[in-house]
């Protein structure tokens, strides 16, 4: 039954003219994703050394970014 359903539901969404659309827009997300990793994570490194100047000014110690384990 639940098989039946689920064939029945993927039957119309192939079928339909929306699921090109919604393709479309899951690749035009995952695009989005890439460039944001990709020019976001140098500007982190950035951020955090002005952080770490302020930090320092006003009394503290400056942190270290964290390091990722595999």
């Amino acid at each position: 039954m639940l098989f039946e359903y689920l064939m029945m539901r993927a039957r119309i969404f192939m079928g339909s003219t929306e699921a090109a659309s919604a393709i479309e827009y899951a690749i035009v997300v995952a695009m989005v994703a890439v460039v944001v990793v990709v020019f976001v994570t140098p500007v982190g490194a950035k951020v955090l050394a002005i952080f770490n100047s302020v930090l320092v000014a006003l009394g503290g110690t400056a942190q270290t970014a964290p390091v990722q384990t595999p």
